[in-house]
């Protein structure tokens, strides 16, 4: 058997193994990217957007910290949009609608011109597990791939089960065979495996929809990159109307329920709740006359077009006749069913926060089959088991990026800690720091540490560096100068002024507009400034309890008093400090404090590290509410 030695192999060439090869490869490792399309690497099996409220943010931190995702919308996009300005800095989250065809070849050349990475085309079925260490892969080609690292991110592709209304057949994604051997292999080696559900709409033929009775919605007239590196994007774009379904449509769908594999258990597995089908819709918000419908071009070269809010599994002759009557598509040609996918996914509290498994060693675990759903929350995972993967091969400290440090850490907390019986979506709401979190400081609060990995080069964190210099020294100026005995910084503060009408104050502020991204973080630094202090402290106060870090080897059995519910769930997920311990659900505040208690008394009393300004003896007084309760 023809053998390749490699120090990583990442398996599955979707969002997620892009982000961890390029990681990889750019961190010097020899890389190699393991798929069974070469073709459609980078695909966008469902939507072909990237971004939007809390996703848009995530874009935003993988570029901070290097990745690519970021990069290729910037080239690709059609249709830019900033979502939430309606509300606040901290919600504002960046869209665009993506040419699905042009993002696929950019990706994929990247990869091809990547260092250190190589592609094969090949469909792997056996993982290779030695002692409980990862030592590669097998393909259906007769090849073994050996590495010590090898990072699985094979999306909808395990045991996948496609359903178009009663008929149901394996694939991973339309067209494409599904993938048993992998599954099968995790669930051999020990390791829990269930099952989700997710669908995609009908694609129509743009020629075939009446648009003119359609809204237009369209583009930012200036849009907004997601990478820090672009300072302005110049590309054509494309116009996305909004239409709706209507009572017609919900009595078609709701007298065919009969023939839905949601409605009479053929599927088994678990929804996303954020993002349901339309028959679901119609089923759960039986008062709602009308749902919106947002038809997305799917590129600039292509007829074809996305309709945004019709993803379902029923019947072929029932997405024809709900999809006619709904206005503007009454002559619309259905280009592509839609349908439902059941696959296979590993809960996430059996691995660590560096995504490594806890049960075998060198096997890392990223995207969908940690119970994810979304290009970004996949391209995320990809990225950090990459870089921990690469740590772990050099004998380096982990990466593990705490809630309050970006959404990419809450991403992952929430994953390992809380586990995921639905397919988890990011959203602001999830992070308690959010004001902190927001899009455009992503690149100040990552960056550094992108640049310390070799994420990142000298010059990009040098350009950090002096828009840092040129922050701290608009911030002085500004409160430096002033204004009617008044510093122009306390003028700022006012909410009817913006920074333009600030200029008109003072002339002198004018060539300040050259440096843009400068006087946004200054303004809202100014503006916030009290609503940001108060985050802070919230964070250091979390902080203590994310120090106090737990033993690895602690039998939660010997602990005395601790409720056995306790006892097995501390043992399950193994976390790593009595702030993450508290944040599992059915831990209760009391559990904590018993915990607390013992580790203060027993044989890990030197190592166990207490709040600052604690005593041992105190340790029983530390309150024993939990830091993370409240809006989350």
């Amino acid at each position: 058997m023809w053998q390749e030695t490699y120090d990583i192999i990442v398996v599955g060439g979707g969002h997620a193994g892009c982000e961890a090869a390029l990681a990889a490869g750019q961190m010097g490792m020899k890389t190699v990217l393991i798929t069974m399309d070469i073709d459609r690497i980078g695909q966008m099996s469902c939507n072909p957007s990237i971004g939007g409220i809390g996703k848009g943010h995530m874009v935003r931190e993988i570029d901070a910290l290097g990745g690519a995702m970021g990069k290729a919308i910037d080239a690709t996009g059609i249709h830019f949009k900033m979502l939430g300005l309606s509300r606040g800095p901290a919600i504002y989250g960046p869209r665009a609608q993506a040419d699905r065809k042009a993002y696929q070849k950019f990706m994929l050349q990247l990869l091809e011109n990547a260092p250190n990475v190589s592609l094969r085309q090949e469909r792997i079925e056996k993982l290779l597990v030695k002692d409980d260490k990862i030592e590669g892969v097998a393909g259906l080609c007769g090849i073994t791939y050996l590495a010590k690292a090898v990072i699985l991110t094979t999306g909808t592709f395990l045991n996948g089960l496609i359903h178009v209304g009663l008929n149901h057949y394996p694939g991973g994604r339309a067209a494409e065979p599904g993938c048993i051997g992998i599954s099968r292999d995790l669930a051999e080696l020990g390791l829990e495996i269930k099952r989700l559900k997710t669908g995609t709409p009908p694609r129509l033929h743009g020629k075939s929809i009446d648009y003119t009775v359609c809204a237009a919605q369209q583009p930012d007239a200036v849009p907004r990159p997601f990478s820090f590196r672009n300072k302005k994007i110049e590309r054509p774009t494309a116009i996305c109307y909004l239409t709706h379904t209507n009572p017609e449509t919900h009595r078609i769908i709701r007298e065919s329920l009969d023939r839905s594999p949601l409605y009479t258990g053929i599927i088994k597995g678990t929804g996303v709740r954020y993002c349901p089908s339309l028959e679901d819709k119609v089923v759960r918000f039986a008062d709602k006359e009308q749902h919106q419908v947002f038809l997305e071009p799917e590129g600039l070269d292509t007829c074809e077009v996305y309709p945004n809010g019709i993803s379902t599994s029923l019947p072929a002759d029932v997405q024809l006749r709900y999809v006619h009557s709904i206005r503007g598509l009454e002559k619309a040609e259905i280009v592509r069913f839609g349908y439902g996918i059941e696959y296979d996914f590993v809960p996430p509290t059996q691995i660590y926060s560096t995504l490594e498994t806890k049960r075998i060693s060198g096997l890392y675990l990223a995207g969908q089959i940690n119970g994810t759903t979304g290009y970004e929350e996949a391209a995320a995972q990809g990225l950090l088991a990459a870089v921990n993967a690469v740590r772990k091969l050099r004998g380096e400290a982990t990466v593990i990026l705490r809630r309050a440090d970006a959404y990419l850490g809450v991403l992952i907390d929430d994953l390992v800690t809380r586990g995921t019986t639905e397919p988890y979506r990011m959203f602001t709401s999830r992070a308690e720091h959010r004001i902190l979190l927001r899009q455009d400081n992503a690149d100040r609060r990552l960056t550094p540490l992108a640049y310390e990995v070799g994420l990142v080069s000298r010059a990009v964190y040098e350009e950090l560096l002096d828009k840092e210099a040129k922050i701290k020294e608009l911030t002085t100026l500004l409160w430096q100068t002033r204004n009617d005995n008044q510093p122009l910084a306390k003028i700022l503060r006012r909410p009817e002024v913006a920074w333009q009408e600030l200029c008109k104050v003072d002339s002198r502020l004018l060539p300040w507009n050259a440096y843009p991204e400068v006087v946004e973080q200054v303004e809202i630094e100014i503006k916030y400034e009290g609503y940001l202090r108060r985050q802070e402290q919230e964070i250091k106060k979390c902080e203590k309890m994310e120090n106090l870090r737990l033993p690895g080897d602690l039998d939660y059995h010997t602990v005395p008093q601790l409720r056995r519910e306790a006892k097995e769930k501390l043992t399950r997920h193994r976390p790593l400090s009595i702030g993450q311990a508290a944040r599992i659900e059915g831990i209760a505040p009391a559990d904590i404090s018993l915990l607390l208690v013992y580790l203060a008394q027993s044989q890990y009393r030197q190592e166990f590290i207490l709040p600052e300004g604690k005593t041992d003896e105190a340790a029983a007084e530390i309150p024993p509410d939990n830091p993370f309760s409240g809006e989350e």
